[in-house]
């Protein structure tokens, strides 16, 4: 039997080379390539589409309602991660939703700095709802993929396009400041985020931008007229005051918000969900927050 638990997954953690310490291509290549040990289940079939002009892969459960759609959003710091290194998250949440998932790879920095990555999702967006009525639809994501959860539900609702019936997000990045208490308080429990490699990802992504443009930064945003949101964030993470802010943001306008902090999980512990009794159940927990919704 495989070793399980959080403990399990710290030592994994610990054994891998820090990013700081890897060339771009070589962070995108071990991401792409660790979730090898977490193949995607027989029971999801897996198709290249494009989206609204953007790659993407359309992961349908033999059990999904082909009326229902989950846009996730992958993670990586805006410049690594891919549908390659999110498909199993991305699976596991939609088979226990019970519908199809698409996850977009959208352009990466520095190769394609801010906005590209908000303009993609855009596009996606934009063309999901072609296919999807707006109240069959979901969009969730983690780490930078929160915060871009986010950032493209605010460029949809200045552009006027309805909203979606729920969205999720997982450990989000949402403050470019940098600036909250626990940057520095959680900075000896998490074994995956540092703020050195926060403002390497960073400077890819916003270079000397203003780090609290609305769609960089959406825990600066005004959030008025966004769906039901879920927030689910690990209490050993240093971006556990981007969790909190979000937050207290969404809540201030109105926003029926469910913010989630769970007890000495890490960052996007939901990834690890083989190995993982808690990130299973936060899967599970995302699932049912997305069919109470998508049935409303």
């Amino acid at each position: 039997m495989k070793e399980r638990g959080i403990a399990a997954v710290r030592e994994k953690l610990a054994k891998l080379p820090r990013s700081a310490e890897q060339t771009l291509d070589e962070v995108r290549t071990i991401y792409d390539k660790a979730t090898r040990a977490f193949p995607l289940p027989a029971d999801i079939a897996r198709e290249e589409v494009a989206l609204g002009g953007v790659p993407a892969e359309r992961l349908t459960p033999q059990q999904a309602r082909k009326d229902q759609a989950l846009i996730y959003l992958h993670g990586g710091g805006y410049g690594t991660g891919s549908p390659r290194s999110h498909r199993h998250l991305a699976g596991d949440i939609a088979k226990r939703a019970g519908v199809v998932a698409l996850v977009p790879e959208y352009r990466l920095a520095p190769e394609n700095p801010f906005p590209a990555a908000v303009d993609d999702a855009l596009a996606v967006y934009r063309d999901v709802l072609k296919q999807f009525t707006p109240g069959r639809i979901a969009i969730a994501g983690d780490s930078a993929g929160g915060g871009l959860t986010i950032a493209v539900l605010l460029a949809a609702r200045d552009a006027g396009l309805p909203m979606p019936a729920a969205a999720i997000c997982i450990s989000p990045w949402t403050d470019m400041t940098a600036s909250s208490a626990s940057y520095t308080e959680r900075a000896a429990f998490d074994p995956l985020v540092t703020m050195e490699g926060l403002v390497r990802w960073r400077q890819c992504y916003i270079g000397d931008g203003d780090r609290r443009q609305p769609l960089a930064s959406p825990a600066h945003a005004d959030l008025k007229g966004l769906p039901p949101l879920l927030i689910q964030v690990g209490g050993d993470e240093i971006l556990l005051d981007d969790s909190r802010l979000l937050a207290d943001k969404a809540r201030a306008v109105g926003i029926d918000t469910v913010l989630e902090v769970w007890p000495q999980m890490i960052h996007v512990w939901h990834w690890y969900f083989p190995m993982l009794d808690e990130g299973e159940r936060a899967n599970a927990a995302i699932a049912k927050f997305m069919r109470d919704r998508l049935a409303a």
